[in-house]
């Protein structure tokens, strides 16, 4: 299979985007797809701004910002993924929204385009029984944010084909990133062990055990962890983890992996983390600090 030049990228989100600009900077023509034009644009500026801090440190030149820039499109239109030599999809975590949209990247891509899959926990094999082409169907996993994080978990199908595994693992590394494999399992590696360790720390402040603080600053200091459980939960979007903690619930069947019922509340209750101002902490400016009930 010929190196890729053109590359489509699904979702403009804190993912999609940062996979966007990884493609723009090691070569690639770029393509943004995303419904919702105020998300574009929210990409652009954050893409941009990603950019101008790489050239600020060092990393980049100012005239490499500017040709990175220069490859990227933002489009509302799936049409125009039509030329894509691969495609990464980097939208909700939800495998009935994802098996709808790799059925219609199936109808428009070229037969030769390889359709990859930026899920954290959803099977590869069930997205790719959506397609005619299941042979170049293939989990590409992005750790956040793309652009700093030096790992990619790829997952092969059960049909996944040698040639689609090899051009995915040339890519990562024209990215320059560390690759593992995982079988196709629900959580894969990564977050098989995460998103327990995560769902136990809510059940650590849901028992009333200690404070989101002593949690976090405990994980940090004592396991050597940069962000603590409940701060990376932030981070992530609760309810991205909520998701993978439900796929893990039901792909592996043991009650070992039920969400925690705090984790379930919060997200109820619209307060999902750093992408809204609030989740176990309030990161609005002015804010009073939340006080968590270990029972909320």
């Amino acid at each position: 299979m010929a190196e890729a030049k053109n590359l489509g990228v699904v979702g403009s989100g804190q993912m999609g985007s940062g996979i966007a600009q990884l493609g723009a900077m090691h070569g690639l023509h770029v393509w943004l797809l995303d419904t919702d034009p105020t998300a574009l644009y929210r990409a652009n500026k954050s893409i941009s701004s990603s950019l101008q801090r790489f050239v600020s440190k060092g990393q980049i030149s100012q005239a490499a910002c500017t040709e990175a820039l220069g490859r990227l499109e933002y489009t509302s239109n799936i049409d125009e993924l039509r030329s894509a030599d691969f495609i990464v999809e980097a939208i909700v975590e939800s495998e009935d929204v994802k098996k709808k949209l790799f059925i219609e990247l199936d109808k428009i891509t070229k037969s030769s385009a390889i359709l990859a899959s930026n899920t954290s926990s959803i099977s590869i094999t069930r997205l790719a029984s959506a397609t005619s082409r299941p042979c170049q169907v293939i989990g590409m996993h992005f750790m956040n944010p793309p652009p700093i994080m030096k790992l990619v978990e790829i997952v092969r199908g059960a049909d996944t084909s040698d040639e689609t595994f090899h051009a995915t693992k040339a890519l990562a590394e024209r990215f320059h990133k560390t690759i593992i494999c995982s079988q196709d399992h629900s959580g894969f590696i990564v977050n098989r062990i995460l998103m327990p360790m995560i769902n136990e720390a809510f059940f650590t402040l849901y028992t009333g055990v200690a404070t989101k603080e002593d949690i976090d600053t405990g994980m940090k200091l004592g396991t050597n962890h940069p962000m603590g459980p409940l701060e990376l939960a932030d981070f992530i979007g609760l309810d991205v983890c909520l998701s993978i903690m439900k796929v893990l619930h039901a792909g592996l069947g043991d009650s070992k992996y039920a969400p925690c019922p705090l984790l379930v509340q919060y997200v109820d209750a619209g307060r999902v983390g750093r992408k809204c101002g609030v989740g176990v902490y309030d990161y609005r400016k002015g804010s009073e600090p939340i006080k968590a009930s270990p029972r909320l």
